[in-house]
């Protein structure tokens, strides 16, 4: 079920995008990836600071997150828009065939991108474990499995060209802790993430009537004498 719905909100975005033509439908895609990354990385700290200033009760810690997510996404695709559109010509002569590649292929990576945040957004979701087809485990949109990689571009850029390195000299990544896959070889350090596994957990608790508290997840520091870090899903910074 979930992947048809997937599947259908991907032509609906195909269709509504294109027809702004080649210029809108090239703002709105870069709009929707930066838009992407700012909740992904904001989404926790905000959705905490919401669940300590406006409402304090257990049931509504769960439901800031997605509230948190797509209030900033809305909010800087809607910017960026705006912007864009003033910055930018409103109109230029592209030949036919030009103008229609553009205009489509622009459409469709707009619409991937939107359907791997949504699908991304559903593990946050104040909904059971499973639902409607959906899983933490599970490779949706007939396997394509956008959340996943949207979910590991979001970890690549973390590291690489939007890293941060804190005040005591250790990386601020999106997801995971560092420390060796073999605890008697500091050489095998590896990024350990948890994000789909962790608010699975969380769904699983709030489906069973339980109050749905995110863990702190706790890593054993490396034989190399870094500090582990230890980050709280519902209340931790991004990693850029």
């Amino acid at each position: 079920m979930i992947d048809f719905l997937l599947l259908a909100i991907l032509g609906i975005v195909v269709w509504l995008v294109s027809t702004d033509g080649p210029w809108g439908a090239g703002i709105t895609f870069v709009a929707v990836l930066i838009g992407g990354f700012f909740a992904m990385n904001f989404f926790e700290p905000f959705a905490a600071l919401l669940s300590q200033a406006v409402m304090l009760s257990p049931e509504w810690a769960v439901r800031w997150d997605i509230i948190a997510f797509w209030s900033i996404f809305s909010l800087v695709v809607f910017a960026l828009r705006t912007v864009g559109e003033q910055l930018l010509p409103t109109y230029a002569e592209l030949s036919p065939p030009v103008y229609q590649g553009a205009r489509w292929v622009f459409s469709v990576l707009t619409a991937y991108a939107f359907v791997a945040i949504t699908c991304t957004s559903l593990h946050i979701a104040p909904l059971p474990r499973e639902f409607l087809g959906f899983s933490g485990e599970s490779h949706h949109l007939f396997g394509l499995g956008p959340d996943r990689q949207w979910l590991g571009m979001t970890q690549y850029v973390s590291e690489r060209s939007l890293s941060r390195i804190r005040s005591d000299g250790l990386p601020t990544l999106f997801d995971g802790a560092v420390f060796p896959s073999n605890p008697d070889d500091a050489r095998t350090v590896q990024v350990w993430t948890s994000f789909p596994i962790r608010y699975a957990a969380r769904r699983q608790q709030y489906a069973a009537g339980g109050v749905a508290q995110a863990t702190q997840t706790t890593v054993a520091p490396p034989p190399s004498g870094k500090t582990s870090r230890t980050r709280n899903p519902n209340a931790g910074t991004g990693g850029f």
